[in-house]
């Protein structure tokens, strides 16, 4: 199906065959999200049903799978109304129907909202089958609709549906020099993960032009393309460094143990059954090579290293610093294998411990969200923490099985 991982459709369709009402998909990719419900609900051996799909705009209203515009379609209100009146089997995405919900300064249109509620007895118990899907690049779900709204995890494009454009654009350049085998295209594709499928596209585009040929050098081009993406989220910056074990003095012991689990994330690891680390943290004495260890676990490992502010996760709007913890985690499980460092971890964390009065517990639950991710993340992100000070980080970040080890980093000897 297009490249589309088989569980992840069959998740949606589960969704869509037990009636849930309202299901929300936050994602950039518009375009590639309508094409996953078209195609999960065509499949009659997934779906059991198949329905037809209606995609909904303000500026067009409603519009068929054939392109005709449903005329008195335009506004909430009537969307809501043509859903209630449909008899077919079908599903209606409803596009950037969050700004209703009460976003920045707009305040919730609780006409629309109760007009959603009043449709719930008719999603759900009709003789025909229907759902609603909102699409859109933000998470707003108001209050009074948290219970009936799904949220649906869609995913970044996998390594395959990358493979699947690269080679979709090589076939209609078909005069386009390819200096690369079969492992190295696969290569560029994997070094495109954490891309869009537009973003992928576009930065296939750029070494094409660039180097007038694709080849070994076009990677560049593409984890620079993958540099300016990381850029706009405004909390984790693609670190690029050089450096290797050689750079670093001393530090035997963490240099060896980092040796020892090279090429624990390769495919030929996980046919022996081979774990991935889970992460490291090193504390120490300022200016001992803390950081320096850090940039060079990437190039030892040939990994993409992601350095996390936690600074920048913490914003002024209710909210809004838990999201944007788990958009920046979810970004470095979509580069993954990759690491993760977060410098200075025990100066982010600082209110955590001391008391939830001065920021109403936003610290805590970022920190709990944190937590949470590295005890049950699935994605191969390496997390490289450095501290000053050991004693200010909270004890639950210490508790065996965060790390996989803690390493101190202390002034240098005369050897």
């Amino acid at each position: 199906m297009a490249g589309f991982d088989t569980k992840i459709v069959q998740k949606m369709a589960n969704l869509l065959r037990a009636r849930f009402p309202y299901i929300y998909i936050t994602t950039w990719e518009e375009e590639r999200a309508v094409e996953f419900v078209k195609e999960t609900v065509s499949d009659e051996k997934t779906i059991k049903t198949v329905r037809k799909v209606y995609q909904w705009s303000q500026s067009k209203g409603f519009q068929d799978e054939d392109g005709r515009v449903r005329n008195n379609t335009s506004t909430p209100a009537q969307a809501i109304e043509f859903i209630v009146k449909n008899s077919e089997n079908a599903v209606f995405i409803l596009k950037d129907f969050h700004v209703y919900f009460g976003i920045d300064h707009r305040p919730i249109d609780f006409d629309v909202i109760r007009r959603l509620r009043d449709a719930l007895p008719e999603l759900k118990y009709a003789e025909s089958m229907k759902n609603v899907i909102f699409i859109s690049p933000r998470l707003v779900i108001p209050e009074d609709m948290q219970k009936e709204i799904s949220i649906f995890d869609f995913p970044l494009p996998s390594e395959d549906e990358l493979r699947g454009k690269l080679d979709e654009m090589l076939l209609e350049n078909s005069s386009l020099r390819v200096l690369l085998n079969e492992e190295e295209k696969q290569q560029l594709a994997k070094s495109a993960r954490g891309l869009t499928l537009q973003e992928a596209e576009n930065a296939f585009a750029r070494a094409i032009v660039t180097r007038g040929c694709l080849d070994r050098e076009s990677l560049k081009i593409i984890f620079e393309e993958k540099n300016q993406v990381i850029k706009k989220t405004g909390i984790l910056e693609f670190i690029q460094s050089d450096l290797g074990a050689e750079d670093i003095g001393g530090l035997e012991n963490l240099k060896k143990w980092l040796q020892k689990r090279n090429n624990s994330w390769s495919s030929s690891a996980k046919k022996y059954n081979i774990p991935s680390p889970k992460g490291v943290l090193i504390t120490g004495v300022p200016g001992c090579g803390k950081s320096l260890t850090a940039k060079a676990m990437s190039a030892m490992w040939t990994l993409p290293l992601l350095k996390l502010d936690l600074g920048k996760i913490f914003s002024g709007i209710v909210g809004s610093s838990e999201e944007n913890m788990r958009r920046a985690l979810k970004t470095a499980e979509a580069v993954a294998p990759s690491i993760l460092w977060v410098d200075e971890i025990e100066k982010g964390l600082s209110g955590v411990g001391s008391g939830s009065n001065g920021d109403s517990g936003t610290s805590s639950r970022v920190f709990g969200t944190f937590l949470t991710w590295m005890q049950e993340k699935e994605s191969p992100v390496f997390v490289v923490a450095t501290a000053n000070n050991i004693q200010g980080l909270p004890p639950e970040l210490l508790r065996k099985g965060r790390f996989d080890e803690i390493f101190f980093v202390d002034l240098p000897t005369r050897r």
